[in-house]
């Protein structure tokens, strides 16, 4: 390598005006080197190396985006962490004034690094979670509306809010459904969009979206309307405890009807359910992280309503610090008994051990253990980010305990699309 390809590098960044904060780039990425504060996600050149484990599953493509440069000159996050927008590309000239010559630009691949090996205790959830759908699944439409879609965003109308836990709890959950009325929003179950509050942020700046996952089957939230449902908790505190008022979620859980709301997206193309006769679905979830569990819920239901679909099964592990801050715990009691087992796991109930959605199903793994082993099964996490790594250890000790070889597993479900995690 000459000095001048020495010089170049190719610098991986995040394009604010259409990354919709999500985490899931700093989730994924197996070196530490994507960051954020309260406006930006920001990629460090200095720790980068470049293996694109962030890529596929990012549902916007504002990961993927690259400017061949000087090194000297490569963007520090400080600078990152305050753009709008991205720069614009260095031409040959720029390179040339630089000291590069312009050939060197294509002396910058981007080359895969390894992936990243189990810790200590044998589990890697990047080793097992899928990047790509079920094959059965159906064609997602992403981006449809946004910043830099032909139309920038659009406007929904809500229709109805209902709170969906205890009220006089703490945790004060809403299912909002919102009408598009005739402009094509086509929404799968697994799919997300973005909310943009009204008003400036404490810079004099618009507002960033807020994701949020669909709460409702594919043909809307009431059969046959372009509608869609959400289902937001009220933020008050931050994740350090101190009190704070969630822009968004604030701003959802007090809309009234007839209101309208801003929306962009809609987002995901991997976070999708099977569409095959006899695939099994299992679904684990805390709090609002059962949005897209029972979209794909009311999705079987209705299918299985209409007698022509030979549905497999459906289990699903849900958990909450109480029964009275569990959303949609009423309608899940009147679910019939042989669609969908259901298994809850409450931390917070008086006078009772804390139980976690990973102890339960390790509780139930005569049931789960055939699910798992089961090619036609795919496997569905959404909640807080520090549920996950339990819930594929607990997926660890169940296969082990009977015999399976984990890592085999582990490498088969990833590669066919069974394990889904979306956390945050």
């Amino acid at each position: 390598m000459g000095a001048s390809d020495a010089a170049v590098i190719k610098q991986h960044l995040i394009d604010p005006e259409i990354c919709i904060r999500c985490n899931t780039c700093e989730a994924t990425c197996p070196v530490g080197a994507i960051t954020h504060d309260d406006r930006n996600y920001v990629v460090d050149a200095s720790k980068c190396n470049l293996c694109l484990d962030c890529i596929s599953p990012c549902p916007t493509g504002s990961i993927d985006n690259w400017r061949v440069m000087p090194r000297a000159k490569a963007y520090p996050i400080e600078e990152q962490l305050v753009w709008d927008e991205l720069p614009v590309e260095m031409s040959a000239d720029d390179l040339a004034e630089s000291g590069v010559d312009a050939t060197a630009v294509q002396a910058a691949p981007v080359v895969t690094a390894p992936s990243p090996t189990a810790g200590e205790d044998g589990v890697s959830t990047a080793q097992c979670a899928a990047t790509l759908p079920p094959w059965s699944a159906a064609h997602p439409f992403t981006n449809l509306y946004g910043p830099k879609a032909a139309t920038r965003s659009i406007t929904a109308t809500v229709t109805g809010n209902v709170r969906v836990t205890e009220v006089g709890r703490e945790y004060d959950t809403h299912h909002v459904v919102m009408d598009f009325g005739s402009i094509p929003f086509p929404v799968l179950e697994g799919q997300s969009i973005g909310i943009v509050p009204p008003g400036m942020d404490a810079n004099g700046r618009p507002h960033h979206a807020r994701q949020y996952s669909i709460a409702s089957a594919r043909n809307g939230e009431r059969p046959g309307y372009n509608n869609l449902s959400l289902t937001i908790k009220r933020v008050l505190q931050d994740h350090a405890g101190q009190a704070v008022r969630g822009v968004a979620s604030n701003f959802m859980c007090d809309l009234q009807v007839g209101d309208k709301v801003e929306v962009i997206g809609p987002f995901g193309a991997s976070f999708l359910m099977p569409n095959h006769p006899r695939s099994h679905i299992v679904m684990i979830c805390t709090g609002t992280g059962s949005a897209p569990m029972r979209a794909m819920t009311e999705w079987r239901r209705r299918l299985r309503a209409t007698g022509k679909f030979e549905g497999g099964k459906l289990m699903l592990f849900f958990g909450a610090r109480s029964k009275e801050e569990l959303p949609y715990f009423g309608p899940l009691q009147n679910l019939p008994k042989d669609f969908m087992d259901t298994h809850f796991a409450f931390s917070r109930t008086p006078g009772q051990p804390k139980r976690y959605v990973q102890d339960v199903m390790r509780e139930y793994a005569a049931d789960l253990l055939p699910l798992l082993k089961d090619p036609n099964c795919y496997i569905y996490v959404c909640g807080l980010k520090s549920m996950e790594e339990g819930v594929v250890l607990a997926l660890r000790d169940v296969a082990r305990e009977a015999g399976v070889n984990w890592e085999t597993l582990a490498a088969s479900l990833k590669a066919e699309g069974r394990l889904h995690l979306e956390t945050y």
